[in-house]
């Protein structure tokens, strides 16, 4: 029973994460700036995750953490959420959610290659294989958007995009013992609180300057979505779902995110809102598949 839930979470995560490409892509940069909105995102999941904290020292739960760990925790806030979130939003907000999504598919092969340079990991034959096949489909994804007139895509943002999935990758290595010797709950805190540092000087701007007096009910239902569904809720679930299955089990859903993206891209054009959709190409779809490809061999496991 615990699997099949873990599963069902998981699918939630993915369709929470195919769907805020385009929500946060529909606010932007028209009613906030994408520097402002991480900014409402980290102040505003940060303080989340931080009174979930206190309402578990109610019940005994508070877990401090050692001073020397603090210049880590420092670096993870800075890799895992002011790097990433900001360039994320960044590139979102200059390239097509579909773009965006499959780009972000390239991460697991990112994390091997830096476990590897930083922490000496081995890459066998079959996973270097992986490394170079998903490369060549990310670059020339970005090599196709610089040289093609297209509507929605462009070079800079899926630049962007790739930069952010290569800070996510730091993260995921430098905190990985951090998570061995915490609680989820207490570093993600103290990630998002030392993300904070850097992001509210760099999209304070924005932020402030946001007209709330112009936003719909959809426009705050969408605010909400960010914040409460994809930084919130989503890491819960996560925590949840790795408790009863195995990364690996978790990295397959990563391939459900451009597919979602994308139809949830031409179920928006059918109702009349942007058409995301209209760069896709034959070539987009290959360079999808070269990245995906890698993707499957790095994340099987060596004893497959």
């Amino acid at each position: 029973m615990n699997r099949l839930l873990a599963h069902l979470a998981l699918l939630v995560v993915a369709f929470t994460y195919g769907g805020n490409y385009l929500v946060a892509k529909g606010l932007m940069p028209d009613l906030i700036g994408p520097s402002g909105f991480i900014v409402l995102r980290v102040v505003g999941g940060g303080a989340m995750f931080w009174v979930l904290r206190g309402l578990l020292r109610l019940k005994g739960g508070w877990e401090s953490v050692d001073r020397s760990d603090l210049v880590r925790l420092f670096l993870c806030g800075t890799t895992g959420v002011a790097v990433n979130q900001l360039l994320f939003f960044n590139g979102l907000n200059a390239t097509s959610p579909v773009n965006a999504s499959i780009i972000m598919t390239v991460n697991p092969i990112l994390v091997l290659g830096i476990s590897a340079a930083l922490l000496g990991t081995a890459i066998t034959a079959r996973k270097l294989t992986g490394i170079a096949i998903g490369g060549v489909g990310a670059v020339a994804l970005l090599i196709f958007s610089a040289n093609q007139a297209n509507i929605h895509t462009s070079w800079q943002g899926d630049l962007m995009i790739l930069i952010n999935a290569t800070s996510y990758g730091f993260y995921l290595v430098l905190v990985k013992p951090l998570m061995s010797k915490y609680k989820p709950l207490t570093v993600i805190s103290w990630v998002f609180l030392f993300g904070a540092l850097w992001v509210i000087p760099i999209g304070g701007q924005q932020a402030l300057a946001i007209d709330w007096s112009a936003f719909e009910t959809i426009h705050w239902q969408g605010l909400a979505y960010v914040i409460l569904a994809t930084t919130f809720m989503v890491y819960l679930l996560n925590i949840y779902a790795l408790g009863h299955v195995q990364p690996t089990v978790v990295s397959i859903y990563v391939y459900l995110q451009p597919l979602l993206a994308t139809g949830f891209s031409w179920w928006l054009a059918s109702s009349g809102g942007t058409d995301y959709t209209a760069d896709l190409s034959w070539v987009t779809g290959a360079c999808a598949l070269a990245i995906f490809a890698g993707v499957a061999l790095v994340s099987r496991p060596s004893a497959a």
